[in-house]
């Protein structure tokens, strides 16, 4: 296990803008059209929450991702706007399936501004129902609120998974080692106890052979 807290610890120990940056960039890049499926913003944000062990961190990293998402969601809003159903037929949406846009008109068509946060929390869908928001001329007005709802609690809820993912991590690893002395101090005295019973058990043996 101490690989894992190492690792861990390394990335800890990295400047905090630098992930900051690092993880805002690729929620932003993961939020805006289809790009998500290019760079792994959320297992970004999930591996560099592994970093976050204060209040203050939890806040700064929140602010930060929350509002990257926010900008990804409206520039894939404005795609959507600009280029309309036009986008369906483009490469990154084809390579995405074409299957999971209509997926997302359907959602949009159905719930409405809900479900701009509904997707927040649903794989492949997510990257993109911004654009498909705005192709289907969704008001900003309406989209805006929830975009900035999904991503407050998407956020948050990945950075506390990742916080107590690197601290279960640490305390896993303490307790793993602590169980690896117990058990190696048990094989130890069993193994003393066996031997000191091989040679009760052969002392009559050898006691015969001189008689």
């Amino acid at each position: 296990m101490s690989f894992l807290t190492d690792a861990l610890e390394g990335l800890a120990g990295l400047p905090q803008p630098a992930v900051l940056a690092v993880t805002g960039a690729l929620t932003l890049a993961e939020c805006t059209l289809g790009v998500g499926f290019l760079a792994p913003g959320e297992s970004a944000l999930l591996l560099a929450s592994t970093t976050v062990t204060t209040v203050p961190r939890f806040l700064t990293m929140w602010l930060v991702v929350t509002v990257c998402a926010i900008a990804g969601d409206s520039i894939g809003y404005y795609l959507g706007r600009r280029y309309g159903d036009r986008l369906r037929e483009s490469r990154i949406v084809r390579k995405v399936g074409q299957q999971h846009w209509d997926k997302a008109g359907d959602l949009l068509r159905r719930r409405g501004a809900w479900a701009v946060f509904a997707a927040r929390f649903m794989p492949v869908v997510r990257t993109l129902v911004p654009a498909s928001a705005g192709a289907s001329k969704l008001e900003y007005r309406r989209f805006l609120p929830a975009s900035v709802a999904g991503a407050v609690c998407w956020s948050a809820l990945h950075i506390g998974i990742g916080a107590t993912a690197g601290a279960s991590a640490k305390y896993i690893e303490s307790v793993f080692n602590g169980a690896m002395w117990g058990v190696l101090g048990v094989a130890a005295v069993i193994g003393v106890i066996v031997v000191l019973r091989r040679r009760k058990q052969a002392a009559p043996v050898e006691l015969e052979k001189v008689g």
